[in-house]
């Protein structure tokens, strides 16, 4: 069994990696959930049960918090919580590509301490531990020193640039891009492929917790679109949107933020 937190989570999403890659896309059973909360296969929930008993198997006393559990109260009383998404981007899962991604991430007293990114079908683990920086592959990674607007790269859904949103009735300039896994997105930050990413909607902790701390430990910032800092294993495990980038260009989106 791993010694520390990083390295069960690695060695769990390889093995998730291994169970989703067994389920075809377009070919996996799926239905839609409640109150349009989006599509479930059957791979997200072998996924599930896969690092439920991988994870919670190695460190019992740890809470649970997962897109594909249902949540209850529990997890509330332990000061360690594993907070995952087994599939994000299951949409893009159902249509064949290939960049949906597993989130895992472990939370001690509301901040991330070790987490994982890993996109199967492209060979991407991004990892990292909480002052042990952050890696793809394990190669050391960085985020973006851009700090001009104009000259960024942002990943953004279009609702993001409703014009209420910004100061001045208008989003400033930038060159937005698309990605539909918010985990893979922050991923894609902290490797400085793109500049920032933001999104302004109610969003889901196990979406961005091990994304949080993968943009951190190379060197980036996170915080909500009110630019408060991120707490997780909330009553409520949602958190008023989010903007990650480079210390300079996330502060300059927050700012041009209303």
């Amino acid at each position: 069994m791993p010694e520390d937190d990083l390295s069960l989570l690695i060695d769990a999403a390889l093995k998730a990696g291994a169970v989703a890659r067994g389920f075809v896309g377009a070919t996996a059973k799926r239905w839609d959930k409640p109150d349009n909360a989006g599509p479930v296969t059957e791979a997200d929930l072998a996924v599930n049960d896969l690092l439920l008993a991988e994870l919670r198997g190695a460190r019992p006393g740890y809470g649970w918090l997962s897109e594909e559990t249902e949540d209850n109260t529990d997890r509330l009383g332990h000061e360690r919580v594993f907070i995952i998404d087994p599939i994000d981007g299951t949409r893009s899962f159902v249509e064949g590509s290939d960049t949906w991604a597993h989130s895992l991430a472990v939370a001690e007293a509301g901040e991330v301490t070790a987490a994982v990114v890993y996109l199967p079908m492209r060979d991407m683990l991004y990892a990292a531990s909480r002052g042990g920086g952050a890696t793809l592959n394990g190669t050391p990674i960085r985020t973006s020193e851009i700090g001009d607007l104009a000259e960024a790269t942002v990943l953004a859904a279009r609702p993001a640039l409703v014009a209420e949103r910004w100061h001045g009735g208008a989003p400033p300039v930038f060159k937005r891009s698309y990605r539909p896994s918010l985990a893979y997105r922050m991923a894609l930050v902290a490797d400085a492929s793109f500049d920032a990413m933001i999104t302004l909607r109610r969003t889901w902790e196990w979406d961005i917790a091990a994304g949080t701390l993968i943009v951190a430990e190379a060197g980036g910032t996170c915080a909500t679109a009110t630019g408060a800092p991120l707490r997780f294993n909330n009553p409520d495990p949602r958190v008023d949107g989010i903007v990650a980038g480079g210390p300079m260009v996330q502060r300059a989106l927050i700012d041009a933020l209303a």
